[in-house]
Parts: structure tokens; C-alpha cells; sequence
């Protein structure tokens, strides 16, 4: 039973995010009280959605950088349409910021796939064009949240069986992408892209066609993060979401999804997720500056990046019997 669950890579972090929980829960009770775990899952439902997204660009062996350049300038440029406009519909506003998300996802994977570039160069490329056009549509102006309608901060905060919208959302988002991975064409291309590109094409795969659709998911989940990260702190500026990206890559890699592509889960990428979500909020609640939440952040990576790099390394064919097992 043990040797399963430890096999489990899902299982484990399951465990791991239970057990961080229970000996948090020790000193503060409340810790776990429901109300207080539906929040904490709440709180991380951005970091999900910007997860989901990430985990089709890493499975395809590309990477998106620009996911937190994506979030503030679609934050920023919602935000002011409301401003300007408070009478559009908040479904019309997130279809809108979803939208526009895409097309900057769609730029990056242009660029992947037409010109054969290196997703980490675009994307580093991207994440500071698109947080430079943030001043420049702002001027360095805030949003606040007087400014913004009733409707647009409260869309999020309004609660079904109990539960905020904003984690309903969330829950959509991962069904979704689950579903693409797992009943789709594209979502099976999305493996076999990253586990094999030369396999992928004798298949008949478009292996930078595949990666630009991955980029579009990406960018069009970041957009719609844009609206909920606005609507939630109520607030819109030039540094939201700053470094978040590395948040994202963090919370796949503790997830088990490999960097070099072709592996990864929905499961773990939810776990992963809620492993950050987790220790975000736990550190305040135990005295820990969250100024270490960084250091932790990396310590985690690193670990998992050696976990993954173990667990993925096979021995291969044996074809001739080892020195040991040919002595008599």
C-alpha cells in the first residue's frame, strides 16, 4: 500500500497538502474549518486558471513567460473599458478581456511557429512588451475601485451553494481542459507533440500549429484571469501580478508536469496549485514572513525537478546480461 502511494506521484502531493493542513491546523483549528478551505481555494483559482493554461504550452515543450504580462494588460484594459463604459455586461467584459487574452497568446505562438523561435525567447520578449504597453494605455494611471461599476467587482463575490464564483469559475476552467486533454484530438496532439515532435510529424501532426493552439488556450485563460485579478483586489496598475508568472511554472513543476513535455495531468497541476495556495496563506497564520514564500517556492522547484528527472529516467533495453548477473 505504501509503495503505491508513493508511486502515486498525485496521490502523494495529495497527502503532503492534507498532512501541511492538519500540522497547520494544530496550532490555528480554524485553519481547516470549511469556510476557511474554501477560501484558501478561492484565493488560488487565478493561479489555477493561469496553471491550466501553462500545462498544454509545457506539454507541447514550449514554455509561456508572458502568462502575468497577459493578466495585467487585459486587467488593465477591462478595467477601463468598465470604467468608461459601466453598462456592459460582466459576461460581455470577461468574454471581451478572454478574447483579447487570446490574441496576445496567438502573437506568441505566431511567433513559435511561423519563425521557428524558442518559446522562452518569445515569451521573455512578450512579458516585457506586453507590461510596457500597460503604462502606455494607462499613462501610469490606476483603476480603483471607485471607478469601477458595482456589477464588475461584485460579479466575482456572489456566492453559489455557498461557494464564490470566482471558485465556480476556476472549477469550469479545469473541467474544460480536462476534457480537451483527455477527448480531443488536439489535447492527445499536445502529447504526442511533446513526448515525440519527429513521431508527431510521420503521424501527420503540425507540430507548430499545435504548439500556436496551445499558446491561444494559454493566453485566452490569462485574459480571462485579467477580469477575475481586477475584480477581486478592485484594483488596476502597471505592477499586477508582477513575477506571478513564476508562480504558475512553479506550481506545474511541483505538479509533476515535465518541462521537457509530453507528461503532465489535470490532477497535477490542480495540486500543484493548491500546494502554493496552501502555503501562501499558511505562512502568515504561522509567523513566517511571506517574503519566504519565494525562497520556498524555489527550494520546492528544484526538489521537483529532481523527483521528475528520477522518476523519468528509464534503463532501457537490456539486450546482454550485467557483470553481476553474468557471474556464476
Amino acid at each position: 500500500m505504501l509503495a503505491r502511494i508513493v508511486a502515486s506521484r498525485d496521490l502523494m502531493l495529495a497527502l503532503i497538502i492534507v498532512a501541511m493542513c492538519l500540522l497547520i491546523a494544530t496550532r490555528f483549528p480554524q485553519f481547516i474549518a470549511p469556510g476557511n478551505l474554501i477560501a484558501i481555494a478561492a484565493d488560488s483559482s487565478v493561479l489555477i486558471i493561469l496553471v491550466m493554461g501553462q500545462l498544454c504550452v509545457i506539454l507541447t515543450r514550449c514554455i509561456d513567460l508572458s502568462v502575468a504580462s497577459n493578466l495585467a494588460l487585459t486587467g488593465m484594459l477591462i478595467g477601463m473599458l468598465n470604467t468608461a463604459q459601466p453598462d456592459i455586461p460582466v459576461p460581455v467584459l470577461a468574454l471581451l478581456a478572454s478574447l483579447f487574452g487570446l490574441m496576445l497568446g496567438a502573437f506568441n505562438g505566431a511567433l513559435v511557429w511561423l519563425l521557428g523561435l524558442p518559446a522562452i525567447v518569445v515569451t521573455l520578449g512578450t512579458l516585457a512588451i506586453y507590461r510596457g504597453m500597460i503604462y502606455v494605455v494607462s499613462g501610469g494611471a490606476w483603476v480603483n475601485a471607485h471607478e469601477m461599476s458595482p456589477a464588475f467587482l461584485g460579479a466575482i463575490r456572489q456566492e453559489v451553494f455557498g461557494v464564490p464564483v470566482l471558485l465556480w469559475v476556476g472549477v469550469a476552467v479545469v473541467a474544460i481542459v480536462a476534457f480537451i486533454l483527455r477527448r480531443t484530438a488536439i489535447g492527445r496532439a499536445f502529447y504526442t507533440v511533446g513526448g515525440n515532435p519527429t513521431a508527431a510529424v510521420y503521424a501527420g501532426l503540425n507540430v507548430g500549429r499545435t504548439q500556436f493552439v496551445a499558446f491561444c488556450i494559454s493566453g485566452a485563460l490569462a485574459g480571462l484571469a485579467g477580469y477575475l485579478w481586477v475584480a477581486r483586489y478592485a484594483v488596476a496598475y502597471v505592477e499586477i501580478a508582477r513575477g506571478f508568472e513564476f508562480d504558475v511554472v512553479a506550481a506545474c513543476v511541483i505538479g509533476g508536469i515535465s518541462i521537457m513535455g509530453g507528461i503532465g495531468t489535470v490532477t497535477g497541476a490542480l495540486l500543484g496549485a493548491l500546494f502554493l495556495g496552501v502555503v501562501k496563506n499558511a505562512l502568515p497564520v504561522i509567523g513566517i514572513s511571506p517574503f519566504w514564500q519565494l525562497a520556498l517556492s524555489g527550494f520546492v522547484i528544484i526538489l521537483a525537478v529532481v523527483i521528475n528527472a528520477r522518476s523519468a529516467r528509464s534503463r532501457g533495453r537490456q539486450i546482454l546480461p550485467t557483470q553481476r548477473e553474468a557471474a556464476p
